[in-house]
This record gives structure tokens, sequence and C-alpha cells, in this order.
């Protein structure tokens, strides 16, 4: 039984006095409103526990069994990440989400799932007691499992992958969420990814419901060590970004040069509206931002990336 908190009691009453009980809302607008408030809270709490820790959250298909060669590749995924000391988010469930746990280990594995009365259950490979939420929304779910994450890898799925999928590239295309990187990974030879890519360039993109560069935010791998190489390649040089009213401020590693400066105004000419690219201290670039264009910011992070050899 989940324990209660007397702090979240309390917000919850006074909500109630000001929603439910005067009528503006209806009671099971209000219940649906409070079970999201305390599965994120939970989300978050446990978390936090892990902050300072990196996360990769790995999505795919629950129907997906031990025997297919997407199952191996996740397994292998996620247990080169583990050694490389990073945590593994997982739907917590079977198919890919149970690979990812398998590969990570029983230490470097956090579960989100989602309660469903007909194939959802929480894989053997979850430290249930301390290392587990469920949830009955899959909204709150998602929630819970891309704001900590520092990468995102897709393996083929349903309705529920690509939805997730599109969520993350909707936050990040939106800035919604911090820059990150996300891997879409198939097998050799699979056509999955490749035949969405060819129909976002022939319906979405020529449609022009989005532009080409927009594609830069994600990438297509069909190896583990490709997909290991897209995500530490991310933080070869980049550490963070923070806004201000009218400008971003990138910390990385390596600062660039005055003539890599002079490339960042050529390349970047949206960026350059006031001051443009300059140097704060010995870790941070700043540049003009109108917090709109996060395709092009994510192209400056690549071109910092490919900075460090």
């Amino acid at each position: 039984m989940k324990q209660t908190n007397p702090l979240v009691d309390s917000v919850v009453e006074a909500l109630r006095q000001t929603y439910l009980e005067t009528g503006l809302v209806t009671a099971n607008d209000f219940s649906v409103a409070v079970a999201a408030f305390g599965e994120l809270l939970e989300g978050a709490a446990m978390f936090e526990r892990h902050a300072g820790t990196n996360k990769v959250a790995v999505f795919g298909s629950a129907r997906t069994k031990p025997s297919h060669p997407l199952y191996q590749l996740a397994v292998e995924f996620s247990q080169m990440m583990a050694e490389r000391g990073w945590l593994v988010i997982s739907g917590a469930g079977p198919g890919i989400m149970e690979a990812a746990s398998k590969g990570a280990g029983f230490d470097q594995t956090l579960g989100v799932n989602i309660e469903l009365p007909f194939e959802q259950f929480p894989n053997p490979y979850i430290d249930t007691a301390n290392k587990l939420v469920e949830m009955n929304h899959f909204f709150t779910r998602k929630v819970s499992m891309t704001r900590p994450s520092n990468a995102f890898v897709v393996l083929p799925g349903g309705f529920g992958t690509l939805d997730e999928a599109f969520e993350v590239l909707t936050l990040l295309h939106t800035g919604k969420t911090e820059p990150a990187p996300v891997v879409l990974l198939d097998q050799p030879g699979g056509t999955f990814w490749r035949r969405l890519e060819s129909f976002i360039q022939d319906e979405i993109i020529d449609g022009q419901y989005i532009n080409k560069p927009d594609l830069a935010l994600v990438k297509i791998c069909d190896t583990a060590e490709g997909a290991v190489r897209e995500i530490t390649n991310f933080y070869k040089n980049y550490r963070d970004v923070r806004f201000t009213q009218g400008s971003a401020f990138v910390t990385v590693h390596q600062l660039p040069t005055t003539e890599q400066l002079a490339t960042l105004r050529n390349r970047f000419p949206m960026f350059v509206s006031g001051a443009g690219f300059r140097t704060n201290g010995s870790d941070t670039l700043v540049f003009d931002f109108d917090g709109r264009n996060y395709v092009n910011l994510r192209l400056v992070i690549d071109f910092l990336n490919d900075l460090v050899p």
C-alpha cells in the first residue's frame, strides 16, 4: 500500500475545496487530476534519488520475443550503456522493455510501468521495491520517463512506441525538454525506421509540414555500437544549456577559438541579432536566442562537439 504524505494530502484537500466542492469540475475529472498529480510526484521522487547520473530511456514493443534479434540488440545496447555508468529507464514490461532491463542489470535499471489488464507486468530484471513506479495514465508515464532522461533510444514497436518517439521529438522540436540525442535503433538490414524516414521525407517534408533540417534531431542506427556512439558523442563537448530572455548559455568542455566563433556567426546568422556568438568565462558560449529555433540550437551543439577529437 502506498504511503500517504501529509503535505500532498493538504494540497489535495485545498484543491478539492477550490474545484470539486464549488462545482467547477466533476468528481470524475477531479479524481483523474489527483491521480495524475500523485503519479507525477511518485515518479519524480524515484528519479530524484538518482539525480546526477546520466539516464537513457529505451522504448520499444512489449511483444518482441527473447529469440528476436531486436531483443538481443536491446540487451546489447543497454549493457554497453550500463558499462559506461548510465542508468537505463524502461517501461518495465516485457519485450524490448525487458531486454533493456536485462542488459542494464538489476542495479542500473529504473522502471516506469503502466498498469494494464492484459499484458503489462513488471519484468524480473527490475528492483520492484526501490526502482519501480507504477502508473495508470500513459501521459504521466511519458512525462516521468522523458523529463529525467539525457538520451532516448527507440526500437520498432506499435502505436505506443510510435507515440513515445514522436512525443520526444515534439518536445525537442519545441524546446519543452532539454536538448538530447534520439536514436531510432533497428537490426542490420531492418526497414522499420527507414520506411518511416521515407514517409517523413515524401509526405511530411515535401508537404512542408516540417523542414528537412528538423531531421537533425534524430539518428537512425542499426548497431548497438552506433547507438552508443551517437549518444556519447552528443556529450563529448556539450554539457548543458540554460536560457535567459534573449540569450542562450551553452556550457562546454572546450570553447571555440576566435576563428571558430566567426564560423558560427556565418553558419547560424539567426543567432546573431545582437552581440552574436561570444564566450563567457572558461566554459560558456553565449549567443542570441529568441526561444524558437531549437533545431539550429541542436546544430550548434553538433558543431561544438565536432571541435573535440
